[in-house]
């Protein structure tokens, strides 16, 4: 009987041990910024999914709310002309793209725009298939179900918060409403482990902080300003701080360290630049091409 328990015991230990490991990226973070921008149509399923095929420890994307209060992906607030196909079949015009915002719109109306067939003109490895701006809920399904089906790790979600003062409850809701549809969906689908919420606006992560301080957050940063002075504005120490890579150094890398955040500076597209940023210290990295790095 004592021995039974005694196994019962390690038994519990090893699968709290694996929950914990199982909660955190890899050693390395490779994100695929946005799916895998470079190669399939950005925030769509099927750039998440080829995200997956390609070694992604994490999915990078960007949230935007609908008018029905849909939790879709998107970086854009609005349908932009250079990667979009209306109902009808003909392209959004530049003139007409910031008509068109999302948070005017209901997810029925959404799904009839494509975003997948034009292509990118930035991006001429971008595979054109036919693709719509997903649900975040929908996302999460068919990246669990595919990761299960093919037997892999599980997968991180890194989700940006997109919004600004400026725009408050006009593309977008006020951050505490943002921040609430956004965890819904996450409580729902039970992946608060595998969750990062990220953003340049401080107010969505201080809500955050406050209110789901288990959630990992991540600070993205560009332009002026120190690590510091970043750090004192957001009011806390996020668990990642995410500049863009030309911020990167050594200097700043010890510091992190020193605050006990981790760098994952975005979005680094060039095979020497991943190399040099990696050999730096770097803890991972934000890329349209999560290719390249194998």
């Amino acid at each position: 009987m004592k021995n039974l328990l005694v196994l019962c015991l390690l038994f519990l230990m090893t699968g709290c041990i694996l929950t914990k490991k199982s909660a955190q990226p890899m050693s390395f973070d490779l994100e695929g910024h946005r799916g895998c921008r470079g190669l399939m149509p950005e925030n769509t399923i099927p750039a998440m999914l080829h995200a997956v095929d390609l070694g992604v420890s994490t999915l990078e994307m960007d949230a935007i709310i609908t008018k029905d209060s849909q939790v879709i992906l998107s970086h854009d607030p609005f349908f932009n002309h250079q990667i979009t196909t209306k109902p009808d079949g003909s392209y959004v015009k530049e003139s007409e793209e910031k008509q068109l915002k999302l948070y005017q719109m209901t997810y029925e109306e959404v799904s009839h725009f494509d975003v997948g067939m034009r292509g990118n003109p930035a991006f001429p490895q971008q595979k054109r298939i036919k693709a719509t701006k997903p649900r975040l809920a929908d996302v999460i399904d068919s990246v669990e179900a595919y990761v299960a089906a093919k037997k892999l790790p599980a997968r991180f979600y890194n989700i940006e918060t997109k919004s600004q003062v400026a725009t408050d409850n006009i593309n977008h809701p006020a951050p505490a409403k943002f921040v609430e549809l956004i965890m819904q969906v996450i409580k729902d689908k039970k992946i608060e482990a595998r969750t990062i919420i990220q953003s340049f606006d401080v107010r969505t992560l201080q809500y955050l902080h406050k209110n789901y301080p288990a959630i990992k957050t991540v600070l993205l940063v560009e332009g002026a300003g120190s690590l510091q002075e970043h750090v004192a504005k957001l009011g806390f120490t996020p668990t990642i701080y995410s500049p863009e890579y030309s911020l990167v150094n050594p200097s700043l890398i010890k510091e992190c360290k020193q605050m006990e955040m981790k760098v994952i500076p975005w979005t680094v597209n060039e095979v020497s630049k991943m190399k040099e940023l990696k050999e730096m210290g770097v803890d991972g990295i934000i890329t349209d091409y999560p290719n390249l790095l194998f």
